[in-house]
């Protein structure tokens, strides 16, 4: 089994009717108010919001962590409205944080919404494996034709690069506008074809996701989707 294949599937919670990946990455549990997204020791497989998404909190979270560059950019009152971890078997994948401009992200109408989902990653993934679990996913969920997602895979291969322990992709949401990309903080590219954000975002936010535990935890829910 080609591990880096294999967690760059779960990395954005994607499960196929063959693949033995989606309950496990749907396991994958937040982490906790007390322990921070830091923390490296099994999660329960039971979401929990994190302390800052209960509350709310602006470009430093209750632990004390600072928006990134990126969203500070692009987000004038970046506020974290959650965080999680997404594992699988155990094996942590990446840590997530939710950012909005200042409101709460409605998971509803999250497309009108400007926001930010930073990824900070545990291990190395081949980015072109993302790429194609992203479309994968995409499709799952029924978004755009046949046509818009072939060209958003392509968009995506040529945007998103190989990444190891340690490094963060940011996807940046403006309404109208589409998603910018970051890679550390540097930009990386953008994609602005028409209904790629809401497709893209909702690997995460659609209820249907088969992550729903890491959901709950970024949207700051206290259980039962939205």
């Amino acid at each position: 089994m080609n591990l880096r294949a294999v967690a760059a599937g779960c990395a954005l919670a994607i499960a196929g009717a063959a693949s033995p990946v989606g309950t496990a990455c749907a396991t994958g549990a937040p982490a906790s108010a007390t322990s921070g997204v830091a923390a490296s020791a099994p999660s329960p497989t039971t979401a929990s919001a994190s302390a800052a998404a209960a509350s709310g909190t602006t470009a430093t979270d209750a632990a004390g962590t600072q928006a990134p560059a990126a969203v500070r950019a692009a987000l004038a009152q970046a506020r974290l409205q959650g965080q999680g971890v997404l594992r699988w078997f155990g094996l942590k994948i990446y840590e997530a944080r939710l950012w909005t401009a200042g409101d709460t992200l409605d998971p509803a109408r999250y497309e009108q919404a400007a926001f930010a989902l930073d990824l900070r990653y545990a291990r190395a993934l081949d980015g072109a494996a993302i790429a194609q679990a992203s479309h994968k996913e995409i499709t799952r969920l029924g978004f755009g034709s046949a046509e818009q997602r072939a060209a958003w895979l392509d968009a995506m291969h040529r945007i998103f690069p190989d990444v190891t322990d340690g490094d963060r992709i940011t996807g940046v949401h403006h309404p109208e506008r589409g998603v910018a990309f970051y890679r550390n903080d540097v930009p990386i590219g953008r994609i602005d074809a028409p209904g790629f954000g809401r497709a893209f975002f909702a690997i995460w936010l659609d209820r249907r996701t088969v992550a729903p535990d890491v959901r709950n935890a970024l949207l700051g829910l206290a259980g039962a989707p939205r």
